[in-house]
């Protein structure tokens, strides 16, 4: 989803925003930070920094201070990389890949508060950097590819399952995500669950703003341009291929669901059909907020969204997603929605009507309480729950279309 109007304020479950992500406070009143902050302490099982790392880089980040936020995590991210270059010089590949992975995290949150410009880009080559020299440090099956899309390419990895036939999962990020952080978010665990794993920068997602590439209305376009790569290239085959959206992703794969005959189900968290409506509730509390000091890290976020959506005020960014919407009546493959019990108003009813009103006749609706520890946004706060949820489905659509 969009940042574009968060508070500086702390949310409570019994006043929700609209474009509330968290149910509860886990460490900052800013609430992207906190987010955030989730993030980072999240990716650690899959090869992010671990939870005393965390701890120690944001105890020097002062709430709601985004240039806190990236010196304390670049440092952090300088240091690791620098051990890293210590272990591969001695031959201790295994242990520089790992410790390069974490430096990657580290460069990777630093600039979730960057203004595009200068420091985001500096950030953003470094995180690549690393991503890149731990898939080689690690051995990973890893190819890295461009999708030529409108004049420009889309970036991407792809990662090879050893397993004979293996299905493809074709992860898709949202508004704050790049196909790196989805290595950690859920591809790693989905590769080792036995999948082939793609992962892909859409317009407007991680850095392809630079290239003058902006979120689309018409999603199932670039979506369709990756599906064609991956069967071109990767050998994928029709009728074997799952797609999965997060946040703002939600819409882009409910816009594929309707489009794309190629894909045996399709995975949200959650179904967004309308980011439309939500962007303009967004909009409109910002205006009402206006005489309330915002944070720099809602400031950054703000601009963020702007560029990502190729819009330079808030009233051209509500006319130019103004379009993006999703028919619920034109998806019949199986569809799996999962929705965090602490997510959004807006998002909730979106997700609930968007399963009521998919005529698929294989769906489901999955709801993650409190309890779960997985109630927050695209299950921030539990990853693992995520991935259990998506794996056990697709195993079952996969299995089932392999005995018929």
């Amino acid at each position: 989803m969009t940042n574009l109007d968060r508070p500086a304020a702390a949310q409570t479950a019994s006043t929700p925003r609209a474009d509330q992500r968290l149910a509860r406070k886990y460490r900052f009143d800013d609430p992207n930070m906190d987010l955030f902050f989730l993030a980072a302490l999240g990716w650690g099982k899959s090869g992010g920094l671990d939870v005393g790392e965390v701890f120690e880089i944001v105890s020097h980040v002062t709430d709601g201070a985004a240039d806190s936020w990236i010196r304390a995590f670049d440092q952090q991210a300088k240091l690791l990389d620098a051990q890293a270059d210590e272990w591969a010089a001695k031959g201790w590949t295994r242990a520089a890949g790992e410790m390069r992975l974490k430096a990657f995290a580290a460069y990777r949150s630093a600039w979730q508060f960057a203004a595009p410009g200068e420091t985001f880009n500096r950030l953003y080559g470094l995180h690549r950097a690393a991503f890149a020299a731990a898939v080689r440090e690690l051995a990973l099956p890893a190819t890295f590819f461009e999708v030529p899309y409108a004049g420009k390419t889309l970036p991407g990895v792809f990662l090879q399952n050893l397993r004979a036939n293996a299905p493809v999962v074709l992860a898709l990020g949202g508004a704050d995500t790049c196909f790196e952080d989805l290595f950690l978010s859920v591809g790693r665990s989905f590769f080792e669950r036995g999948y082939s794993v793609a992962m892909v920068d859409l317009p407007g997602q991680g850095a392809t703003a630079n290239d003058g590439l902006h979120w689309e209305v018409e999603a199932e376009r670039p979506i369709g341009a990756v599906i064609d790569v991956l069967i071109n290239r990767f050998a994928a085959q029709s009728g074997r291929m799952a797609l999965l959206g997060l946040s703002l992703g939600g819409y882009f794969v409910a816009r594929a669901a309707g489009y794309e005959s190629r894909l045996a189900t399709v995975v949200a968290s959650t179904p967004f059909p309308n980011p439309n409506h939500l962007f303009a509730l967004s909009v409109r509390a910002a205006a009402a907020e206006a005489h309330q000091p915002a944070s720099t890290a809602t400031q950054r976020s703000r601009q963020h969204s702007l560029w990502k959506a190729g819009a330079t005020s808030a009233a051209e960014f509500i006319a130019k997603t103004a379009g993006m919407a999703a028919d619920p009546k034109r998806v019949t493959i199986p569809f799996l929605s999962i929705l965090g019990g602490g997510d959004s108003p807006v998002f909730a009813e979106q997700a609930m009507r968007w399963h009521a009103e998919i005529p698929s006749i294989r769906k489901s609706l999955v709801l993650l309480n409190a309890a779960t520890g997985a109630d927050g946004h695209c299950q921030v706060n539990n990853r693992l729950r995520l991935v259990q949820e998506a794996s056990g489905w697709m195993d079952d659509i996969f299995s089932q279309a392999s005995q018929t």
